[in-house]
């Protein structure tokens, strides 16, 4: 399910191809590989990174014509992005993603690892090829960055010292990363100025911290239907957000729950019912807000219309996924 209608029907068209070169991208030589590769793909998902970045395509090149290696450099993003989930999801042991049966839990832990290491060398591949050295070190970046977030991830599992800086350092690393990257990336493959260029990248940033948040308010407060995996996934596995760091603040019973990994019986219950009635969804929801109104502001300082008023469009929509 994509937003485009809602926001610029201009690049319909262009997300339409994206689903159907995703495909023909990812094909491999092996069957599991091919079979891993399109069942991740015939899941769908809401693109919002190669939407973000045909948008800011359309809105830079003198002629408003998007160039084919913006289009590239979405699907690019994309499979990226779906290489990541392939490799948190065997990490975290997920069953479930976007309603469907994760790749590990439909093939193997192996052909998972195989198929996310499959995807990020395609990309790579396809990212070269842009003949772009400033978008190659820009896109490359994140690849070590997902790396980075996930180390620390695991570093800080059921931590209950872990502090707000580091968990947004970690979301940087694991979410805002990419669409930063890809935000800055697009808008120089549009020949823009580097100051442009930089305003997209702090776009992206805060927009992709901001996502993390809302992501994270709804492993607490939404329902598997709406998640596409179980709510409360993220204690499950010991990785501590927003809602429970501030909830923590609250209420010190959440403590003991956290040193025994949520190991007895109802303990998530007990967790996730806390943080509903404590202040901590709110001040979550308080801080996404400051990121969305921080990226902007970004795209404010951008002299270009188009730009600030689709741009600000997605920003809504991230933070209106909570209503």
């Amino acid at each position: 399910m994509t937003i485009v209608p809602k926001i610029l029907p201009n690049i319909q068209k262009d997300l339409l191809i994206l689903e159907k070169n995703l495909q023909k991208m990812v094909s491999a030589k092996h069957p599991i590989l091919y079979a891993a590769a399109e069942h991740l793909f015939s899941a769908g998902g809401k693109r919002i990174r190669p939407t973000i970045i045909l948008l800011i395509a359309f809105a830079t090149t003198k002629t408003s014509n998007i160039l084919p290696e913006h289009k590239r450099l979405a699907e690019i993003t994309e499979i990226i992005h779906t290489a990541s989930l392939v490799h948190d999801d065997v990490i975290d042991e997920c069953a479930t993603r976007r309603g469907v049966n994760t790749v590990h839990n439909t093939f193997s832990t192996k052909v998972a690892v195989l198929a996310g290491d499959f995807l990020f060398a395609q990309s790579s591949w396809y990212l070269a090829n842009l003949n772009n050295l400033e978008v190659v070190k820009a896109i490359s970046k994140v690849i070590t960055d997902f790396a980075e977030g996930e180390v620390r991830q695991s570093l800080t599992c059921f931590d209950a010292d872990i502090s707000m800086d580091n968990y947004i350092e970690k979301s940087f690393y694991k979410t805002a990363s990419l669409i930063a990257s890809s935000c800055k990336a697009a808008a120089i493959l549009s020949e823009t100025s580097p100051n442009i260029q930089n305003q997209f990248y702090l776009y992206g940033k805060h927009l992709g911290l901001a996502f993390q948040i809302v992501d994270d308010i709804l492993d607490i407060i939404g329902s598997q239907v709406s998640l596409g995996k179980p709510a409360g996934s993220d204690l499950k596995n010991g990785n501590l957000t927003a809602p429970l760091i501030f909830a923590l603040q609250e209420n010190s019973a959440l403590y003991t729950f956290i040193e025994r990994e949520f190991e007895q019986n109802n303990d998530i219950a007990k967790t996730i019912e806390i943080i509903k009635n404590s202040n901590s969804i709110q001040k979550s929801y308080d801080l996404a807000q400051e990121h969305i109104q921080a990226s902007i502001q970004a795209v404010n300082k951008i002299n270009n219309n188009l730009a600030q008023e689709s741009l600000s469009h997605i920003s809504n929509y991230v933070i209106k996924r909570l209503n």
